[in-house]
């Protein structure tokens, strides 16, 4: 049973990235159905994550798409808009295979999210059964969330500079899996708002780099999409997940390619 349990809730993104790859993610903050579970499938991204931060998303449409991606085989990650146990546990309990906690400021910050993610005795989390991570099937309980546990990812936002000073005890914390550097809102703290080839970036991605690789956690790049180069710099540094931009960029992007294709075109003339 324990392979069969282990096959159900298994997360390939986090066995890439313990495999040595860089995983690709985009964020949903768009679409509210789930057919974007398929498209980003289909796209060839390892991941994504639905962004209850800054969307009006419902929980519902958010359990929605994180089901269809268990089923289809892509991880579904969830960035929770506060990071409280009642957003937590509900996004996790909705099909999540793991969430992203915005404005971590300290170790401890940390740590009360891992509390609130995982089942004792990493955690508090409140046992459940049901799960569709477990295709609603029943489990020992022990054994159910022991699986869970190592599946689940819990992503930590770092964004600003007092939470950067401070990256080297978030990383230490047990149960953190990965320190995603939200890029824009620490840039802004900086006072370098759109500054991104600015040294003090540079040096920001490398302490998280550090730090992670001190304690045995991966480290992320977020809000870089329009610098695929500083992307591959820390890649070569160490990263190992990239958000790569949110569907509706993606959308806007390709409609205006489009759209200048034909604004383009040469007329000529009538006479």
């Amino acid at each position: 049973m324990s392979n069969e349990l282990n096959a159900i809730v298994r997360n390939n993104l986090k066995e890439k990235m313990r495999q040595g790859g860089v995983a690709s993610s985009m964020m949903v903050r768009l679409v509210r159905t789930v057919e974007i579970a398929r498209i980003a499938k289909t796209a060839g991204f390892d991941s994504f994550y639905v962004d209850l931060e800054h969307s009006s998303i419902t929980l519902d449409a958010c359990a929605q798409i994180c089901m269809t991606a268990l089923e289809i085989g892509i991880a579904p990650l969830v960035r929770v808009p506060a990071k409280t146990p009642e957003y937590i546990s509900r996004v996790l309990d909705g099909g999540a295979q793991g969430i992203i906690a915005p404005h971590i400021l300290s170790a401890e910050d940390a740590r009360r999210v891992v509390s609130y993610a995982r089942f004792a005795p990493l955690g508090e989390r409140s046992a459940n059964s049901g799960l569709p991570h477990l295709q609603y099937r029943n489990f020992p309980t022990a054994a159910a969330n022991a699986a869970l546990n190592d599946a689940t990812m819990v992503v930590v936002q770092i964004e600003t500079v007092s939470a950067l000073e401070q990256v080297d005890a978030i990383a230490a914390v047990d149960g953190v899996d990965l320190i995603l550097v939200g890029t824009n809102d620490l840039i802004a703290d900086m006072g370098i708002p759109g500054e991104y080839e600015h040294e003090n970036v540079r040096d920001a991605y490398e302490r998280v780099i550090a730090a992670c690789n001190r304690h045995g956690k991966f480290a992320g790049v977020g809000g870089l999409a329009s610098r695929p180069q500083l992307i591959a710099d820390f890649v070569g540094m160490g990263a190992r997940y990239v958000s790569t931009g949110t569907d509706l960029s993606f959308l806007v992007a390709a409609c205006a390619q489009r759209a200048k294709m034909v604004q383009d075109l040469a007329i000529p003339n009538p006479l």
